[in-house]
């Protein structure tokens, strides 16, 4: 008899112990565990001001203010090394701080492959929650230039390619470098031979205008006050199809053109790469609600950024197509390592 009370007590009390557990917590991203019970922190591994921490500052206000997420949340600056240093900690220390997101865009892959100023880590070193906004590359020229078409401009390069000066904003081997020689590298051209001249800090219009760079590789949402105001003519883009921006609407996609490729230029955000399943649900479940609500769009619509969501594996996906692309152009410009 005491054998069997004893069985029961420890029985009763195993069945007890279970029931606190799942009232405890759940894996559930729709509120069943206690996921978030503190500050949430999304890093812009830039300085402030820059498209990154836009990016991140409009994320966490509308997150705030449509009351998706009743949590404080804060956005921090960790500039360095065009996100490499920040990277690094994102991946090793933080691995599986669940309080912690970072916004990123293409050098998250860009990064990872080039041998100069490259980082160990990347996109498979964190989770990717979403994709949420994109952008296309655009190729430039002064709107009296003399090249009228992009392969009046490609069959010069093609004659004489230290003859041409193509410009743009970030370092050899970064985003506008592979925006600017991926036309090139479709047309046939060896992208090495291929004079480029980098403009930190957005000057690489100003070297177009000053008559210092004959066509540059930016972003479309860049260039469009510069279409519109009349100054420049837009040559080509990397969309998939013809942008609808004012001044844009006729501008040919490198596809139209016979150039089978396209680039985005995506910001997405991302979680440690130990999150846990129950962080990772509710962040997806946010990130989808927040792209539905009409606050993001009007943000979207005031920083001039094209709305574009994929989340989860979809994101995934599209991160190693990315991957693919950039890859062909480091090589062909004998930068990956």
């Amino acid at each position: 008899m005491k054998k069997w009370v004893t069985f029961l007590i420890i029985s009763i009390v195993a069945v007890l112990l279970t029931a606190c557990g799942k009232s405890e917590g759940s894996s559930s991203g729709s509120g069943k565990g206690n996921y978030p019970n503190s500050t949430i922190t999304i890093v812009a591994p830039t300085s402030a001001g820059g498209g990154w921490d836009l990016t991140a500052r409009a994320i966490a206000k509308n997150l705030s203010e449509t009351k998706l997420v009743e949590k404080p949340i804060v956005v921090e600056n960790k500039p360095g090394g065009g996100g490499v240093t920040f990277m690094a900690t994102f991946a090793t220390k933080e691995a599986n701080n669940d309080y912690m997101l970072m916004v990123k865009s293409p050098p998250i892959i860009i990064n990872n492959l080039k041998a100069e100023g490259n980082s160990q880590f990347g996109f498979r070193d964190t989770t990717p929650l979403a994709q949420l906004t994109k952008d296309y590359g655009a190729i430039a020229v002064k709107a009296d230039s003399k090249y009228q078409t992009l392969f009046d401009l490609l069959e010069d390069i093609k004659r004489d390619p230290k003859s041409v000066t193509l410009a743009g904003a970030s370092s050899p081997g970064s985003m506008d470098h592979l925006i600017t020689i991926l036309p090139v590298y479709k047309y046939g051209i060896d992208p090495k031979s291929v004079k480029y001249v980098s403009f930190d800090g957005g000057g690489e219009s100003v070297a177009l205008l000053g008559g210092n760079a004959d066509a540059i590789g930016t972003d479309v949402s860049t260039i469009s006050q510069y279409v519109k105001s009349g100054q420049v003519r837009v040559l080509a883009v990397t969309a998939p199809e013809r942008v609808s921006i004012e001044g844009l609407e006729d501008v040919p996609t490198l596809k139209e053109l016979g150039l089978d490729t396209e680039f985005t230029i995506w910001r997405g955000i991302f979680g440690p790469k130990e999150m846990s399943q129950e962080a990772k649900e509710y962040w997806i479940e946010k990130l989808t609600a927040l792209n539905e609500t009409e606050e993001w769009k009007e943000d979207l619509a005031r920083n001039g950024w094209q709305q574009e969501f994929k989340s989860g594996e979809d994101f995934e996906k599209f991160l190693e197509e990315q991957e693919v692309v950039i890859s062909d152009l480091l090589k062909a410009l004998g930068m990956h390592k």
